[in-house]
């Protein structure tokens, strides 16, 4: 009778019609925007747009979204009970009409809720109760909790249930901490640092007789980054917003070895470094504000990454939205921004990329107007690298392929070397011909953005960050006419470098007085030889015109032309001075293309892996930075990286990184050694340092 008596109580509060269960998976209370359907309101419309991942009651129930609502106010549909205010029961009635005792809803909204537990209608206005403690939690499936807590990976850190019982999100991102309390020392300023950019420029050949006229003539500048300080609090600080995919196909290893990731980079972010996570699945929602990585805010973020389940839906455009919510709305700014987005799905709520005929991307969903790079990581085979390649393309951020679960990692550990090393921004590179005659043809640089002055006599490269010793490689072209009148040598252009210096925080100059100049002789005695310089770049934009001309074969379902377009490039690259010398980089890029014809060997391959491995090899080149891609051989191994020192230091760091479970606790322990057991094997992050091929 007790039982009976129980649940007419509910059917009195919730309404007879109304369905009562037990949840299967949890999402996070974010995930519900539409606001409460009307009682008379129940066309399948409204059950169109709600999401297909049931969402908990405070009760650990789940209460239909679709039921009348109750017009009894004479039951708690919380806790079941008579609503009577005795015994210092204060009565709560919401906008939606529905009442609750108070210290009932409050202990329930203070985990996250902001609807309504009976109808769901979004709340403008929630009860707080600032005396109360968090001794009640939201009650979790015992399945989902159980599963979750044999993957505790990070540092005995104890779970705090999901992600969804953190504080309510506040409707401006203006809670973010404050960059660099008064009581710390400034380590963004070091006047001892050497902030001068390495400038070296190579014509194609040395001199040029008078009388011969040559076309496409290159001229290549090589800039090198200034080395990091021993000193690593010596550098700028970083703003680091990470967007996750914790959807339900991230379940079991996948959110495991995700957590562990996670791990690292908190635990290499320094005190002055600032970081948020959005959690996404159905929808999205940040874990926590941008919060200084001091030993206290490594703890807190240690505890909510633990924390987060997997399940749901994909939402990718709503996740983006929210991290670029992160960075327009904070009060402060680091001198360095960037997003970390990794998933292993498709959006499953908009069209991001056109997978096939006739569909549109919609750019401006996924890219909010923030101007902070992007690094995507599409994890496995079924996430979209169309998608993922072009929000890294457009944000100015690099895309990583990681085929191989266990790289995750290494992965992000090679990233965010790459951010922590920050030595110069807002490079640009000005272009101008000295010689009268001269005129600049061409500026080959990539992705990068370039300019040219409409009657060509300048040009402008715009380049932004480098990480320390980053290389970056220009060409510049132009036609070389005859010139009887001249003397024994032709000044043909200048280029001037500006950038800002983070560390000193001032503006730097340089190459303003420094000509590239060839020699004008009368003859020319014998075959010039052409600098190995210029035509090992001349080889590596090659290659990467004919990745890209592969890929668009690719994608219009040619296969055979793909894989002939890199054929042809691998012909033509044998037969350069580069391959003739067994240059190291024409070496790894014939490797690379082999690596790209055997992943074209038919279309299930080509969609499984092929398609990413090339776009993130795109990426790599087109940006000259290090990329992840892929599950490497040892062979392809020796493809050119674009890796800095700091990134091969943060990798070594990742892979001398071993968790080993501690059956007494279901935790897993960090191990640190450089024996063979303990060291993972990572062959899709390339250990090839740059300075080697050259």
């Amino acid at each position: 009778m007790g039982g009976d008596s129980k649940w007419r109580k509910v059917t009195l509060a919730l309404g007879l019609n109304t369905c009562l269960h037990l949840p299967t998976t949890t999402d996070d209370d974010d995930s519900l925007h539409s606001p409460a359907p009307s009682s008379r309101s129940r066309s399948s419309d409204v059950r169109h747009r709600m999401p297909t991942t049931p969402t908990p009651s405070s009760s650990g129930l789940q209460l239909s979204k679709y039921g009348v609502k109750s017009s009894s106010k004479r039951i708690c549909a919380i806790c079941l009970t008579t609503m009577k205010s005795i015994n210092g029961r204060s009565i709560f009635t919401a906008e939606c009409s529905h009442s609750f005792h108070f210290h009932c809803i409050t202990s329930n909204v203070k985990h996250g809720n902001r609807v309504c537990p009976i109808c769901r209608a979004r709340w403008k206005q929630i009860p707080i109760d600032k005396s109360s403690s968090s001794r009640t939690k939201s009650n979790v499936n015992s399945r989902s909790l159980s599963d979750f807590n044999s993957y505790q990976l990070l540092q005995g850190i104890p779970p705090q249930q999901t992600h969804s019982t953190t504080n309510p999100e506040p409707y401006i991102f203006d809670d973010d901490e404050l960059i660099n309390p008064k009581n710390e020392q400034d380590c963004s300023h070091n006047p001892d640092s050497n902030g001068t950019i390495d400038i070296k420029t190579y014509p194609e050949v040395s001199s040029v007789a008078r009388s011969n006229h040559l076309n496409d003539f290159a001229i290549l500048i090589r800039l090198k980054a200034p080395v990091t300080k021993p000193n690593r609090n010596a550098r700028v600080p970083l703003d680091l917003v990470t967007v996750l995919d914790i959807s339900g196909s991230m379940t079991g290893t996948k959110i495991a070895l995700l957590k562990q990731a996670m791990g690292f980079v908190i635990q290499n972010l320094g005190a002055l470094d600032r970081l948020s996570v959005i959690a996404f699945s159905s929808s999205a929602r940040r874990l926590f504000p941008l919060r200084r990585m001091t030993e206290t805010g490594k703890q807190k973020s240690l505890q909510m990454i633990n924390s987060l389940v997997a399940n749901g839906g994909t939402n990718i455009a709503e996740a983006l939205k929210k991290g670029a919510k992160v960075m327009t709305d904070r009060k402060f700014n680091n001198p360095v921004s960037s997003f970390i987005l990794l998933s292993d799905g498709q959006d499953t709520y908009t069209t991001l990329s056109p997978r096939t005929k006739g569909l549109k991307t919609d750019h401006h969903i996924l890219l909010p107007d923030c101007n902070i790079p992007i690094h995507t990581f599409g994890f496995g085979t079924d996430h979209d690298a169309n998608a993922m390649h072009m929000i890294s393309e457009k944000s100015g951020g690099m895309f990583s392929f990681i085929e191989a679960e266990n790289v995750i990692q290494d992965a992000f550990a090679q990233c965010i070397g790459g951010l922590l090393s920050v030595v110069v921004q807002e490079l640009r590179v000005e272009v101008v011909c000295v010689h009268p005659m001269l005129k600049v043809k061409s500026i080959k640089a990539g992705s990068y953005k370039v300019s040219l002055d409409p009657n060509g006599r300048s040009g402008l490269i715009d380049v932004g960050d480098l990480y320390a010793e980053e290389e970056r490689d220009f060409l510049v072209t132009m036609d070389i006419p005859v010139d009887e009148t001249c003397n024994e040598s032709m000044s043909l252009v200048r280029f001037k470098v500006i950038h800002k210096d983070p560390l000193n925080r001032t503006t730097v100059t340089a190459g303003v007085n420094d000509d590239v100049i060839i020699a004008r002789t009368e003859t020319t005695a014998g075959e010039q030889m052409v600098s190995i310089e210029v035509d090992r770049q001349r080889n590596r934009l090659r290659a990467a015109s004919a990745i890209a001309e592969a890929q668009a074969a690719a994608e219009r379902g040619d296969l055979t032309a793909a894989k002939a377009v890199l054929d042809d490039c691998r012909e033509k690259l044998a037969d350069t001075v580069s391959a003739r010398s067994a240059d190291r980089l024409c070496v790894g890029l014939v490797a690379e293309l082999s690596e790209m014809k055997e992943r074209m060997a038919s279309r299930k391959l080509y969609e499984s892996s092929g398609r990413a491995y090339v776009l993130s090899g795109l990426s790599s080149h087109s940006w000259q930075r290090a990329t992840a891609r892929g599950d490497s051989t040892e062979e392809t191994s020796q493809i050119q990286s674009y890796q800095t020192p700091s990134m091969v230091e943060m990798v070594n760091l990742s892979q001398t990184m071993c968790f080993s479970m501690n059956s007494s606790s279901s935790m897993v322990k960090p191990l640190v050694g450089n024996s063979s057991k303990n060291k993972k094997s990572l062959r899709s992050v390339h250990s090839f340092p740059q300075q080697l091929l050259r």
